[in-house]
């Protein structure tokens, strides 16, 4: 008889733990395992990409309240659910008086998960494992399942927790999965008494499901170089420096365009920047696009600019689809790529990022030399699933 598994996620909006996600549901071993999927909201645009032979659990209204307005929750049967919402920003702003840190993305979660996750019903079945794929994992115990695992797809450098809160929420499942060894290493220096439920799972891609998407057209990018990043318009991902690097670059004597799909808060911010570097022509914000790949397969050289990162999916799939990556020197970047043979990493400053990016582009060797030593890796990591098999033996 087959384990039963149920992985819970938010949303399928486009993001790097989406795509992840993917892969893991593709490549799961189903003889062994029947995967189910629960989704607090059945949207966005990765919903279709879902696989047909994993079952899609029916949304319940209640766990789609975690991120609706507030003011349509009050207006609204699930009442409640707005209050419980309102007690939480009121205790965020409570603490963050009191400690005089800031109202951080993670902190802002953390506090919503807490008190809405309070007024849940039960999630329906009972399984051999659940997981929680992103998000804090409050809710975790409204799930029936012999085994819990909550993944943690950043650094947790970046993340500035209610370390009280992540224990009370990590107390709910037997065991914590980061991305990479050096995000494992990171959590730990936070919460070393996680030890023993703490392990490294990195991203699984959906192969297929990429190669078959790279084949759709799309208009011919111009410029003599086309340079390209993929990721959330947000502070992590740098992109607000992307117009000062490139018109570094162009003055530098290389004819680069540089191309960015995304969307975020900080998609005004970037605007700006690109205006004021007077570099329009040359930086084009290209928004969603549910099929970046291809994009990556039109590109020249794929660029992750970020401030940080846990492990970048875009680089995995640009090297998946054999291209030359260039990241800078964010702190996991050692556990990103092997510097030098299937990847280059630059300096985090404007000046250093831009040339280390116009040396990479001069060096046509290097550049063909990045690209055979793609075919050399397996980037889908399928592997990595062994790990949870052998947990639930």
């Amino acid at each position: 008889m087959r384990k039963r598994v149920l992985v819970i996620m938010p949303s399928m909006f486009i993001g790097g733990a989406e795509k992840s996600l993917l892969g893991l549901l593709e490549k799961f071993d189903k003889e062994r395992f029947e995967i189910m999927l629960f989704l607090f909201r059945h949207e966005g645009e990765l919903m279709d990409y879902i696989p047909k032979d994993v079952p899609l659990l029916g949304q319940i209204q209640e766990y789609t309240t975690f991120d609706r307005p507030i003011k349509d929750l009050l207006k609204s049967s699930l009442m409640k659910y707005g209050l419980a919402r309102l007690k939480s920003k009121k205790a965020l702003a409570k603490y963050c008086k009191e400690t005089g840190e800031e109202a951080e993305v993670w902190k802002s979660m953390q506090y919503t998960s807490k008190y809405v996750s309070k007024l849940l019903g039960p999630i329906p079945g009972s399984y051999d494992l659940a997981i929680s794929f992103l998000g804090v994992p409050f809710y975790m115990d409204k799930v029936d399942a012999k085994v819990k695992m909550a993944w943690v797809h950043t650094d947790y450098h970046s993340l500035k927790p209610n370390r009280e809160l992540d224990r009370e929420a990590y107390s709910k499942v037997d065991y914590v999965v980061n991305v990479s060894k050096k995000c494992e290493a990171a959590f730990l220096e936070f919460y070393p008494e996680l030890k023993d439920k703490s392990l490294t799972i990195e991203n699984v891609l959906p192969k297929a499901l990429i190669e078959l998407q790279e084949k759709e057209e799309i208009k011919p990018l111009k410029g003599a170089v086309k340079l390209l990043s993929i990721g959330r318009y947000s502070e992590a991902k740098n992109f607000d420096n992307v117009p000062d690097i490139l018109k570094r670059i162009r003055k530098k004597g290389v004819d680069a365009t540089w191309y960015i799909i995304g969307y975020g808060k900080e998609e005004q911010l970037i605007k700006d920047k690109i205006r004021e570097a007077n570099v329009e022509e040359y930086v084009i914000l290209l928004g969603k696009k549910a099929n970046p790949y291809p994009y990556i397969k039109a590109c020249d050289l794929y660029v992750q600019p970020s401030r940080w990162e846990g492990k970048c999916v875009s680089v995995i799939e640009a090297q998946l689809l054999h291209k030359p990556v260039v990241i800078t020197a964010y702190e996991t970047s050692s556990v990103q790529l092997i510097n030098g043979e299937d990847g280059i990493v630059v300096p985090m400053d404007n000046e250093g990022c831009a040339q280390g990016i116009v040396d990479v582009i001069n060096n046509k060797q290097l550049m063909e030399d990045l690209v055979a030593n793609t075919y050399l890796h397996d980037y889908t990591n399928a592997e990595q699933l062994e790990k949870i098999y052998k947990l639930m033996e």
